[in-house]
């Protein structure tokens, strides 16, 4: 296979460095299938490692990127085949494997998914990650007895990936979602995606006590520390909230009360490490009942793979609203 292109990830005198860089199939780290990748996106967890800001990469070099979609070239595996529309999200890419910022990518088998049907390569990079996160945790608390019916779920960090996806979800599921936010600026566009309620986080008393008022059925926390303490004693008897990230702080101040008086449940979401069977089964409702009804409005940035190095600090800053698409090729 000729040359190509990959926006790789190295260290020089133990500073991060990221550039584009020529390499070949054989540079890869090793998989039994090949993809020729046609879009990727951008994550927080993108911007953490192409910075250095964050410790994402467990070796290097690796190429950036931790989703990809696009055409199976070949297959050691009998479960694709060539030209078939795949994609992979999370299982070590940009951390212990070669990511989607590349032309030509290499995987484990067991790391591919088929594209839902019906969907573009373009449309599960719109999702990604972060909708993947987004439907593992509505999928993990409705295992847990969640039901539209027990009343509202908030979702914190709002105006991420992560957060838009699931109050779209959310809303697509009959829940009524809450949006919480630092940008009360975005209210149109939280309410233009199912946000049934926005509440500005300066507004909020996020309490004292080891339980305070119970207000909500459930919570999707994108934040950790003061805010996750805050659900913790603000969900009702039953509810579930789901830990998916710590953009705020990885502290939680709380106490076993909730737990134990109210019965909350604190699930932890790890889409990293999703088994495949798990894995298959929430893209196939991220096709099916959990498909975005607004995901162009939610992922309405799109760059192409040149302008890609330029993009990262934004996520940094806290200066970006939904999803980027990146067109590889």
């Amino acid at each position: 296979m000729t040359e190509f292109r990959a926006y790789r990830i190295d260290q020089d005198d133990g500073k991060v460095v990221a550039d584009f860089a020529t390499i070949n199939v054989d540079d890869l780290t090793e998989g039994e299938v090949v993809i020729k990748v046609s879009h990727s996106t951008i994550n927080y967890k993108d911007a953490l490692a192409a910075t250095g800001v964050g410790r994402i990469l467990r070796k290097f070099p690796l190429n950036g990127g931790i989703d990809l979609a696009g055409t199976v070239v070949s297959s050691e595996s009998p479960e694709f085949t060539e030209g078939q529309l795949v994609l992979v999200n999370g299982c070590g890419l940009s951390e212990t494997l070669d990511g989607g910022y590349a032309e030509y990518a290499r995987v484990p088998a067991d790391a591919v998914v088929p594209a839902p049907h019906g969907m573009s390569a373009a449309e599960t990079m719109q999702i990604g990650t972060a909708g993947f996160t987004a439907a593992l945790a509505i999928h993990r608390m409705e295992q847990n007895g969640q039901m539209p019916e027990n009343g509202p779920i908030v979702v914190t960090g709002a105006t991420g990936g992560v957060g838009s996806i699931a109050i779209d979800m959310l809303a697509a599921r009959g829940y009524e979602a809450v949006a919480l936010t630092g940008k009360a600026e975005q209210s149109d566009y939280l309410e233009g995606i199912g946000a049934a309620r926005v509440l500005v986080r300066g507004d909020v008393d996020l309490g004292k006590r080891p339980m305070e008022k119970a207000e909500w059925a459930g919570g999707i926390d994108n934040l950790g520390g003061d805010v996750l303490t805050w659900l913790t004693r603000t969900v009702g008897y039953g509810g579930n909230i789901a830990s998916i990230g710590l953009a705020a702080s990885h502290e939680l101040n709380t106490t076993v009360m909730p737990f134990i008086l109210r019965a909350v449940c604190l699930l932890g979401i790890n889409s990293v490490e999703t088994p495949r069977d798990l894995r298959l089964a929430v893209w196939r409702r991220i096709g099916a009942d959990l498909r975005p009804r607004n995901i162009d409005r939610i992922a309405s940035n799109t760059i192409k793979f040149d302008d890609l190095p330029g993009t990262f600090q934004a996520f940094i800053d806290g200066k970006v609203t939904g999803r980027t698409l990146v067109e590889i090729e």
